[in-house]
């Protein structure tokens, strides 16, 4: 039958499995709500269009599934805009489908009215197309959903103007099929990789769908590893030739260098992975992702397939392999140890808490966090029992993230243990959306660690020997902010009433704001209390 196209989109969206769209509805895009109940889709309404970004991409990693917003023209896109480019740059699947003025050449004035959204929501996204008809609508939606089905899922832009919306459509076509092949290794590479002494895998956040084949492989071939910090928890936990997610620690290089074979999977290798401009590695180089734009690295074999299929590949072949591994396991753990102890001089107080946030924790959690210097503590020493259990933006490093990604998680995850980690500062850019988990009653645990400064900047300026400033800013009472929300807060004075206040929120029938601040490491737990 036919319907509006703005109705017709929820009902195609429905039929391709969406179940859940984050927005905000306006004069705009109202056509676009028309058919959200009638398709039985779950729409969550967000309290800022950012808010409802950050949801969609929470939504997405924790599920899976695309993330889809709806939002309105003009303010409505550029606002969202900021979540968009996290997803483009943590390859995210996120769909945000906006209207738009019918035109804007001839005529000034209009209400959200700007010169070109088209191309600017296009400088932080895969890609921003206009759809004038519904032919086009449907072409594009599906051309997204394939696209992050087969390729790097990335944040996609599609507009509709509003005439084209309100006027009668036809249903969607059917879902087409997609089949795609990929590139496997000449047999003369895998006795390359076979025959190494040193083998070193680098696992990045594109191989965390890989985990079980990634195992099978470090264990049949001998081979020390490191990971990503959206890589963690590929590597078994406990794997004795497992680096963790120090990649960053300057030091990382020389163990590099050691290796006669890396191996890369499923990451970009990004400033934001090493923190420094060489990988450090000697030794033959391999690269395996599904994105050829990430093959930079000079003299690499560079393989493009899925790392799902490549390790699996690779696992098979190396079946009854035995290895004859030059690595050791005592020096890997010796080593562990010291950038360990780096860490806790670099970031006095933080580690105490994290483990004793660690043992408090089921073992199905999981946790979104934020820009803050508790996190990026954390990011390199809380290894995780399986991959894609953290989530954080790493890539554009919004601020502000933790709190809504956590909602969208949540979300997605129904009754499983989702929760959020933010810093003070942070948690001013999106507090608003604590409404939406106060009116969902979601079950999630906010850790707002409150150093009551931009902490990590103050620590840049002073080692770049510029005199601290704009770095302090007036906090409010977050507990008593928390609770003018409708939400329960707690603020524990050590860790045991930390790890108290944790379990409970979990039972909690709605979100609970757990204040923390640095002076709560001062008294310690052992990890069984």
């Amino acid at each position: 039958m036919q319907r509006p196209l703005g109705a017709q989109i929820s009902h195609m969206l429905k039929n391709r499995g969406v179940d859940v769209i984050f927005g905000i509805p306006g004069v705009h895009n109202q056509e676009m709500y028309r058919g959200i109940e009638e398709a039985g889709i779950t729409h969550v309404l967000a309290r800022h269009e950012q808010g409802a970004g950050f949801m969609a991409d929470g939504y997405a990693r924790a599920t899976g599934k695309p993330g889809v917003a709806y939002v309105i023209t003009g303010p409505g896109v550029c606002n969202i805009m900021t979540p968009m480019g996290q997803a483009w740059s943590d390859s995210v699947p996120m769909l945000v489908i906006s209207s738009c003025l019918d035109e804007t050449a001839a005529t000034r004035g209009q209400l959200h009215q700007m010169k070109d959204q088209r191309t600017a929501a296009g400088t932080v996204c895969d890609w921003s197309e206009e759809a004038r008809t519904a032919e086009a609508a449907y072409a594009l939606i599906d051309r997204a959903l394939g696209e992050f089905a087969l390729g790097r899922p990335r944040s996609k832009h599609i507009q509709v103007p509003i005439a084209a919306l309100e006027a009668l459509a036809d249903p969607a076509p059917a879902e087409p099929r997609h089949v795609c092949p990929w590139e496997l290794p000449a047999e003369a590479s895998l006795a390359r990789f076979l025959s190494a002494r040193k083998p070193m895998f680098v696992f990045g956040g594109g191989a965390k769908h890989a985990g079980l084949n990634a195992r099978s492989v470090l264990a049949r071939m001998g081979a020390a590893s490191f990971t990503t910090y959206a890589g963690r928890g590929i590597a078994a936990p406990g794997d004795p030739l497992c680096l963790g997610s120090m990649l960053a620690r300057p030091d990382s290089a020389r163990i590099l260098a050691q290796a006669d074979l890396v191996i890369a999977v499923g990451t970009e290798l990004s400033e934001t992975d090493l923190w420094r401009s060489d990988l450090g590695a000697r030794g033959d180089i391999v690269r395996v992702d599904i994105d050829p734009g990430s093959f930079s690295q000079p003299g690499a074999l560079n393989i493009c397939c899925d790392a799902d299929v490549f390790l699996g590949w690779l696992a098979e072949h190396a079946e009854g392999h035995q290895p004859d591994t030059d690595w050791d396991a005592v020096e890997v753990a010796a080593t562990r140890a010291r950038w360990r102890a780096e860490i806790d001089a670099e970031r006095p107080g933080i580690l105490p808490v994290c483990e004793a946030l660690q043992a408090a924790l089921p073992k199905d959690v999981m946790i979104y966090s934020d820009m803050t210097q508790f996190a990026y503590a954390a990011k390199e020493i809380w290894d995780l029992d399986h991959p894609g259990q953290w989530h954080h933006p790493y890539g554009f490093g919004t601020l502000g993230y933790a709190t809504p990604a956590a909602i969208g998680g949540a979300i997605g995850r129904g009754d499983q243990p989702t929760m959020a980690i933010i810093g003070d500062y942070g948690f001013h850019y999106t507090m608003q959306e604590l409404g939406v988990a106060v009116e969902l009653g979601l079950s999630l645990p906010i850790i707002l660690w409150d150093n009551a400064k931009l902490g990590e900047i103050e620590d840049s300026m002073v080692r770049a020997q510029i005199a601290p400033n704009a770095v302090v800013a007036h906090n409010p009472d977050f507990c008593k902010l928390a609770e003018a929300f409708g939400a329960r807060s707690a603020s524990p004075s050590d860790l045991a009433g930390l790890q108290q206040a944790v379990r409970a929120a979990f039972d909690a029938d709605g979100p609970t704001l757990i204040y923390v601040t640095p002076q709560i490491s001062e008294q310690r737990v052992t990890p069984s209390s």
